[in-house]
């Protein structure tokens, strides 16, 4: 195959002029161009219609420089505009197109279609298996001055690594039966041919492969999914038992060491207005009963003044003893006190004495608590 390069192939934006209103143009507009040659099958031509709204622009072309000019029969619509056409094609070789307002023509030029090849996407990819490599065939475009592209991946790996060939017959080395693989392959057309205008063909369909056995997917195969499984149910279950520990914890912790109640909830006043003395608090809060006498099993309530104790006799001070059940009076102090008054009895006619919740009985000469 003979390929001819015309010294305006690469050329893809061209001045063109704008239509106005009355339907004649005015020039500085540029009109951007994209040609896609599909496998010498199809060729694609679309111009853009930002700055030509609202207008039908005719397409006509040929493919000999002694040919007519013949209208595009399959146009590119855009918001029900026309913004390309698409054109079937015999082959390499030059094409030759007018785009026109009406009858005005606005661009007339020439371009070899070879220069914009989308080559098609390889198929029927066939997998040949060695120990620690795979051979990767299909079949050759109609064309040369091709590149293959092979790449594969595992699950576990993030990019694709690609094997590139001058045919279709790709040998990947260094892998590892036991891993599932997944396979795509596309076709580039060499710059140092056709140019740097081209465009590599679409990707194929990924193929997975596990030690020569066609697989639906590489995930199916894994242990990767039930170890993510597993992973987040330990996960689960480890903070589950950590909080139910620590929850446990907190349990125990008022157990073996309740909580101290403050003082200051229990006794009213004693850090507001005595700062803290309890000596002056209970002066003020406790209360004391004053002395009251006991006549013919009666007590007697006195006023709530200064309790103020008097022994019998004036005139000869005593010591005053109180006795309690810690500690027990000496014979001498039984002696001195009442010894007709049995123990265990509550004194008749002897004084009595509350403070808070104690109460002391007075006898002449010393006090004994209740």
């Amino acid at each position: 195959m003979r390929r001819v390069f015309l010294p305006w192939a690469a050329a893809t934006v061209f001045l063109l002029g704008h239509a106005n209103a009355s339907g004649k143009t005015k020039p500085g507009n540029a009109l951007e161009l994209q040609v896609i040659n599909f496998n010498f099958e199809t060729v694609q031509i679309t111009w853009n219609t930002d700055a030509y709204a609202g207008i039908n622009f005719t397409f006509i072309y040929k493919f000999k420089t002694k040919e007519e000019y013949r209208p595009c029969s399959r146009y590119v619509l855009q918001q029900g505009y026309r913004a390309g056409c698409l054109l079937d094609v015999r082959g390499d070789g030059p094409l030759y197109f007018s785009i026109r307002n009406g009858t005005e023509p606005l661009l007339t030029k020439g371009l070899e279609i070879s220069a914009y090849l989308k080559p098609r996407s390889p198929g029927d990819l066939n997998f040949q298996w060695q120990e620690e490599a795979v051979t990767v065939t299909c079949s050759n475009l109609g064309y040369n001055d091709l590149q293959y592209e092979i790449q594969h991946k595992t699950i576990f790996d993030s990019e694709w690594q690609s094997t590139e060939a001058e045919t279709c017959n790709v040998t990947i080395n260094g892998l590892d039966a036991e891993k599932c693989y997944s396979f795509r392959a596309r076709v580039k057309a060499l710059e140092f041919a056709y140019g740097s205008e081209t465009y590599p063909s679409d990707w194929s369909e990924v193929t997975h492969q596990q030690r020569g056995v066609l697989r639906d997917s590489c995930w199916e195969n894994s242990f990767f999914p039930k170890f993510i499984l597993i992973a987040g149910m330990v996960s689960f279950l480890t903070v589950f038992l950590l909080l139910l520990s620590l929850w446990k914890l907190h349990r125990i912790k008022k157990v073996l060491m309740p909580s101290v109640p403050d003082p200051k909830f229990s006794f009213l006043g004693l850090f507001e207005s005595h700062q803290g003395n309890f000596q002056e608090w209970i002066k003020d809060t406790q209360n004391v009963a004053p002395l009251n006498k006991m006549e013919d099993g009666e007590l007697e309530c006195a006023p709530e003044d200064a309790v103020v104790v008097q022994p019998a006799e004036a005139e000869t001070p005593k010591t005053v003893v109180m006795a309690s059940p810690l500690y027990p009076q000496t014979g001498e102090e039984e002696a001195a006190g009442d010894s007709g008054q049995l123990p265990g009895q509550q004194p008749q006619g002897r004084g009595v004495i509350s403070l808070g919740d104690f109460t002391f009985v007075m006898s002449d000469n010393s006090y004994m608590m209740l």
